[in-house]
């Protein structure tokens, strides 16, 4: 399997990644055996390029991938992030990109993860009160102290890119982008192209919602049940949009999953898809979206959905903090 190289870093993964987040937290029950089993059959199947933060069950989540990968480092491509801050008690604390908490999380990250050096570390979140660049700047000192490989950001505008970028190189740009999820098109996507930086796509699944295995979500411990387009109303409609990711999988005897990884991994090879999961079953699914050629008519159509979707994919507070 053809890897993909990560910006302009000498990091080449699997075409496919996992994301982690769903082992600690915010999509219901977790099970810590069931994960590190899961993560392990990742390796076996070819997948290098694990994606957590430290905010992720405040903390445990790296914990979980330090026990989980132990001896593996070296092997594999590890991401990280800082910059949501976590109370003792778990609550959410704000944003924080100034220079001396850079040092203290990348810190406090290594020794979870039981590591010297994180491959690739994001700026989660931009602090608006913290210039860019003095952020970009002490992260740039973890590179030369050996701590970090290559640096990233999530959820930035182009011109925040640009910015960071005269300060320090960035290999990666972390971005929501699924079928019903595309604002990163026009926000960052033409500067992360121009600049040769990748895109690391989260939730491409839609948080699990483009799989048509939800007809509602009624668990109030999942994060799901407060987004915007989860609510009755936008959620009956947003479903219409699964209905057309399924009539394009039944002709190809697939999984909706698998067509909506499809369409991600057809939009470009600068772009990596890293869809969490807690079980085997459907990491083996979603791999299995790299067996599966779309053509030029079934993309466009996809590409439509777009125009389908009700709601926003965050509520108000986490909207006013995304593509800074």
């Amino acid at each position: 399997m053809k890897k993909r190289k990560i910006g302009n870093s000498n990091l080449h993964v699997f075409p496919i990644g996992l994301g982690t987040m769903g082992m600690s937290e915010f999509y219901g029950e977790t099970d810590e055996k069931q994960s590190i089993s899961t993560i392990h059959k990742a390796i076996e199947l070819g997948i290098d390029f694990f994606d957590t933060a430290d905010m992720y069950g405040s903390g445990h989540n790296e914990e979980l991938l330090g026990k989980a990968l132990k001896g593996k480092f070296g092997k594999i491509t590890l991401a990280t992030k800082f910059a949501n801050v976590r109370g003792s008690n778990g609550e959410f604390l704000g944003i924080n990109g100034k220079p001396e908490y850079v040092k203290k999380a990348c810190e406090a990250s290594l020794k979870r993860l039981g590591i010297d050096t994180i491959d690739l570390y994001y700026y989660h979140r931009v602090d608006p009160e913290v210039p860019i660049e003095e952020t970009v700047g002490a992260m740039a000192k973890l590179v030369k102290e050996g701590k970090v490989r290559y640096l990233g950001l999530s959820e930035v505008k182009g011109e925040t890119l640009k910015r960071a970028y005269a300060i320090h190189p960035i290999s990666a740009v972390q971005s929501e982008y699924s079928i019903w999820t595309r604002d990163v098109e026009e926000a960052n996507m033409k500067e992360c192209r121009e600049l040769g930086v990748s895109t690391v796509a989260y939730s491409p699944l839609g948080r699990g919602v483009l799989t048509g295995k939800f007809n509602k979500i009624e668990d109030t411990n999942d994060y799901r049940y407060y987004l915007p387009r989860m609510e009755a109303e936008n959620f009956q409609s947003n479903k219409k949009i699964v209905a057309e990711i399924e009539e394009i999988a039944k002709s190809k005897n697939a999984k909706a999953s698998q067509i909506a990884l499809a369409w991600i991994l057809a939009k470009g090879e600068d772009i990596i898809p890293i869809p969490g999961t807690k079980r085997e079953k459907y990491l083996i699914e979603n791999l299995d979206a790299l067996k599966i050629k779309l053509s030029n008519d079934e993309i466009s159509k996809l590409d439509k959905l777009y125009e389908l979707v009700k709601g926003n994919r965050y509520d108000d507070y986490s909207m006013a903090n995304t593509l800074q």
